[in-house]
């Protein structure tokens, strides 16, 4: 390792000829975790971040925690302990005479969770050592980042370095015939702060965050229709538990219509006119709807503009995903990339896992990420999780496999919760009975998911799930119940 110079830089306002280990650019989950780590390793770091919040103040943690992961669930707690008090309580004996939501309170303590989070990563830098730069960061070369004011766009500091971490994440994908305007048409954003409930409120994408969406403002009172033109709902997903999911979220008060691609919005009198062609039946026909508010929820795109120059060499592909190979390392040795900026899912566990993978390799250590077994989860409720193949999967890799399932209907501790609705699937190999997957849906899928996970990293099989003792009456019971399944021994069904 280069002896490093002892000076200590907090902000970007000078020019320093300090050498650092590593240079992270980015502080989401994927930044500020490679950062804690390389610090964690003995590597001086320093983390570059443009970030700013409402109050135009830096503010840690990406768009996982300011706009997308952290807040969408605040609200997703919130608009469900609604939907639960207006609508679910009274089987449990518990009456209201009066029920209100202050959707600004709603949204004060969804800011005050992410302010908390955000804060909490500045004292881990502060504890680990790690100096933070605010302002917007490009590469201009190997072993150098020259950073500039994102307001002013002047440059405030030159740094070097021996290794750059690129973890600048993913924006929302813009459609030219939905541009955004007078918070009529939003993106995932713009919906976390909606300040009153719409009526009717039009999503265009059909995947995990508008449907996340779709279901606060449903909760709370909204006439949701999503629009899909796909024809296939959630096809990555396992198609029998999303059959399940779709019809969940239709009694939900969810409207989803595959098939549907947009042609136009705009916005007049404050209200948004859609234009969909729909392809459901068997000829083409536009139609018309109009809406209070049009969430934008089509998916993200990478970062990786304004980064670096195409003179340092580091490869991009057709869809400006940074090429990298298994340790994340890019074209150019000494610099990586990480999270949503590469290929695989754009998840913040993922990017995370990479973040430390990489901070591992810069100090000599051997890491990898194996990104078989990346949990997938949609926090609706109930929720859907998923990790390792589906069955789809494995019949277009000629895997012979055994499945098994159990309804949580059958599960004690969701009838007595009043959450019986879902299922647990488990995929085994027909001849090592290895688990090759396994799918949820139920409520807490995302934390029975994680069990999973860990038998499946443990390469167990599915008789060593149905080995397994569980505690009673519990939801993991479900799991535990579809393994048995797998060879016909389920107790709580008829095999």
């Amino acid at each position: 390792m280069t002896v490093k110079s002892t000076k200590k830089t907090t902000a970007a306002s000078a020019e320093t000829t300090e050498v650092w280990d590593v240079l992270v650019i980015g502080a989401g989950p994927a930044g500020y975790v490679a950062a804690i780590r390389c610090a964690q390793l003995g590597l001086k770091t320093a983390c570059v971040d443009e970030w700013l919040n409402h109050q135009g103040k830096p503010s840690l943690g990406g768009t996982c925690l300011n706009v997308g992961c952290i807040p969408s669930k605040a609200l997703l707690e919130s608009s469900h302990l609604y939907r639960q008090a207006n609508s679910e309580l009274l089987q449990h004996g518990i009456s209201s005479t009066s029920l209100a939501m202050d959707v600004s309170v709603m949204q004060s303590r969804k800011n005050q969770v992410v302010n908390e989070l955000t804060q909490g990563i500045n004292a881990l830098f502060k504890a680990n050592n790690i100096t933070l730069i605010h302002g917007r960061a490009k590469i201009i070369a190997s072993d150098t980042i020259e950073v500039s004011s994102r307001k002013t766009r002047k440059k405030t500091a030159t740094l070097k370095a021996d290794n750059i971490i690129i973890a600048t994440g993913s924006s929302p994908v813009r459609l030219p015939q939905a541009q955004l305007e007078n918070n009529c048409i939003v993106d995932s954003a713009g919906a976390l702060e909606l300040k009153e409930v719409p009526q009717r409120l039009g999503i265009i994408g059909g995947g995990a965050i508008g449907l996340e969406l779709g279901s606060v403002w449903s909760r709370l009172g909204a006439k949701v229709v999503i629009f899909e033109a796909m024809q296939d709902f959630l096809p990555m997903a396992d198609s029998k538990l999303a059959k399940l999911f779709k019809r969940s979220l239709k009694k939900s008060g969810l409207e989803i219509r595959l098939n549907a691609r947009l042609i136009s919005a705009e916005v007049k009198n404050n209200k948004v006119r859609l234009l969909y062609e729909d392809s459901s039946g068997k000829k083409q026909n536009e139609k018309q709807e109009d809406f209070d508010k049009l969430i934008v929820a089509v998916g993200r795109k990478p970062n990786s503009d304004r980064v670096f120059g195409e003179e340092l060499g580091i490869e991009i592909d057709e869809r400006h995903f940074i090429l990298v190979n298994q340790q994340c390392q890019t074209s150019v040795p000494n610099i990586y990339a990480i999270g949503d900026v590469v290929r695989g899912p754009m998840l913040a566990h993922k990017a995370s896992e990479e973040g430390v993978m990489v901070a591992e390799t810069i100090a000599g250590h051997q890491a990898a990420v194996n990104y078989e077994l990346i949990p997938s989860v949609i926090y609706t409720h109930p929720e859907f999780a998923w990790a390792g193949k589906t069955e789809e999967q494995c019949k277009v890799e000629n895997i012979n496999i055994k499945t098994g399932s159990f309804p949580m209907l059958a599960s004690g501790r969701a009838r007595a919760m009043a959450e019986a609705e879902g299922m647990v699937k488990i995929i085994a190999d027909a001849e090592t009975d290895r688990v090759l997957g396994v799918h949820i849906f139920s409520v807490q899928a995302s934390e029975l998911i994680a069990q999973a996970v860990l038998m499946m990293e443990m390469q167990a099989t599915a008789e060593d799930m149905a080995l397994t003792v569980f505690a009673h009456p519990t939801l993991s019971e479900a799991m535990h119940e579809a393994a048995l399944s797998v060879h016909g021994r389920a107790i709580h069904i008829k095999n």
